[in-house]
């Protein structure tokens, strides 16, 4: 575990990581659209896309492909969806090393309040795992990403998971939901103030939350010693929603001895997605050498 403070990167690796990432757009298949629940979403309001949660499923070529998995979570506030520069962009990107990436349309506010999200997201990571061996998965490497709300959301499913159930006439239910390690991009992690983003609170806990839900869902109160082991980047100067929300979250995994890994950058807009920015271009790099680390990439 460590914090390591980087400021301006060199341009070198910019322009390598610029070419990996075209060439891996250049060569990638269409993704496949996977309904979370075929026969209808549990608590839809209506038929319509924003009632249908679903997974993109960049498939890893054949060649690469090394049982990895992991869901992507777009950000944007849990009002609206990143879908690009925070979801099949990124997908694209772990495809040119080896790594399936399943891109999330969650359901959002104003009709869709929590339990909703994480009830979609747990169904995400349960259904790669449920069909790990049909889609050629490892069931024990399959992860889940977050930006900005998004990474609020894919914390919440790293920190609040179900076991499967054994005896559910659904086989996607008898999969665990808990993922087995943990991407999160300038994420939304505390609901309370002064450093929760206010929108995202507004949007998945309503007008009025009760305390007791905004501590429900602030991640850093539910870590555990079993969360898995988690990546998270952040810029100090992020002015939407503040690198606090990172550095509490860290403070709260060291502190049962989870495993984490945390890099803060001096310069960077929020929303920067696979950042082309020479202020924080190495995070791409350093999250695979992360998973590269801890065995993920086979």
């Amino acid at each position: 575990m460590f914090v390591k403070i980087l400021g301006l990167a060199l341009e070198a690796g910019l322009f390598a990581f610029a070419a990996t990432a075209a060439a891996g757009t250049a060569t990638a298949a269409p993704p496949r659209e996977v309904p979370l629940w075929p026969n209808g979403a549990p608590g839809a309001k209506g038929k319509a896309e924003a009632d249908r949660p679903v997974l993109w499923i960049h498939e890893a070529p054949a060649a690469k492909a090394n049982g990895a998995a992991i869901v992507i979570c777009p950000g944007g506030g849990y009002e609206g969806l990143a879908l690009d520069h925070e979801g099949h962009e990124v997908a694209e990107w772990f495809n040119t090393f080896g790594v399936t990436a399943a891109v999330l349309r969650y359901r959002l506010g104003a009709q869709y309040h929590h339990p909703i999200p994480l009830m979609d997201a747990r169904r995400a990571v349960r259904t790669l795992r449920a069909n790990a061996k049909a889609w050629g998965l490892d069931p024990k490497r399959i992860g889940i990403m977050g930006f900005s709300a998004g990474g609020h959301l894919a914390a919440t499913a790293a920190t609040q998971f179900e076991p499967g159930s054994a005896d559910a006439t659904d086989p996607v239910e008898r999969a665990s939901s808990r993922p087995d390690f943990a991407i999160l991009c300038y994420p939304v992690i505390t609901m309370t103030d002064p450093f929760t983003h206010a929108g995202s609170r507004l949007h998945l806990l309503g007008e009025q939350p009760s305390p007791a839900l905004v501590n429900a869902l602030s991640a850093e109160k539910r870590v555990t010693k079993d969360t898995p082991p988690v990546f998270l980047f952040h810029t100090s100067n992020d002015d939407t929603v503040p690198v606090e929300n990172s550095l509490m979250f860290f403070t709260a995994l060291r502190a049962v001895g989870a495993p984490v890994e945390m890099h803060i950058y001096r310069d960077g807009p929020h929303g920067i997605g696979m950042n082309r920015l020479p202020s924080a271009a190495t995070w791409p790099g350093l999250a695979r050498d992360w998973m590269q680390h801890l065995g993920l990439l086979g």
